[in-house]
């Protein structure tokens, strides 16, 4: 496999992209990922519309070499070249934008672009995404993402917008090969990291039953 490959199956793994988007400073976005690996998410996206974002980007990439450190809300390729420069090991995109998704494929980066009707989930599959972000979800719900698998199966749809545990497994059955979880999982800076545990402790165990309770038999 290649690299792209290599950081998608990660992320179906771990099936948990935490987004942490806000002001936070080094220290809080530290204790944001010692949390969640503790309790089993490993995948972190930090938002460029955050303050500080590369800085914290290249801080996570150094301090915790185990987790899948992306960054989020990558609208253009210069946004997609300074992710990658700070060391982006994936980038998630509320958008499809051509010019980010060609530099990412050419860096060997994996790129998720939003995605909501099944053209532009097609025309992003035709550009080698074969991971994509539906966004926002909660607008037509796990419902919605069935529909769009039915004759989009070649496609891995990792659902982001309103993502909770009442919700996630729904969208498991529907076919989401991984989840985009933000303020329902990290919540505002100052957040108490024993929330964060339990919230994520929430996150994990339903995504696992979820999973069981959905594989062939």
């Amino acid at each position: 496999m290649n690299s792209i490959q290599v950081t998608a199956e990660r992320v179906k793994e771990t099936g948990i992209i935490a987004i942490v988007r806000g002001d936070y400073s080094e220290s809080q976005v530290v204790t944001i990922a010692e949390t969640l690996a503790r309790t089993g998410i490993f995948a972190l996206e930090v938002t460029l519309n955050s303050r500080d974002a590369l800085r914290h980007l290249e801080l996570l990439r150094k301090r915790f070499p185990d987790l899948l450190i992306g960054a989020g809300t990558v609208r253009e390729s210069a946004e997609a070249t300074s992710a990658i420069a700070a060391g982006a090991q994936f980038l998630v995109s509320p958008n499809f934008d051509r010019d980010s998704v060609s530099l990412s494929l050419q860096a060997g980066v994996l790129h998720l672009p939003g995605v909501f009707t099944a053209t532009e989930a097609q025309t992003a599959y035709a550009h080698g995404c074969h991971l994509v972000k539906l966004f926002p979800a909660d607008v037509n719900g796990p419902s919605y993402l069935k529909a769009l698998r039915a004759p989009l199966d070649r496609i891995g749809f990792v659902p982001t917008g309103g993502i909770t545990p009442d919700n996630l497994g729904d969208y498991v059955t529907a076919g989401a090969v991984a989840l985009g979880a933000g303020s329902a999982l990290v919540g505002a800076p100052g957040q108490d990291p024993a929330e964060l545990a339990a919230r994520a402790k929430a996150f994990v165990s339903t995504l696992a039953s979820a999973r069981s309770a959905n594989r062939p038999r």
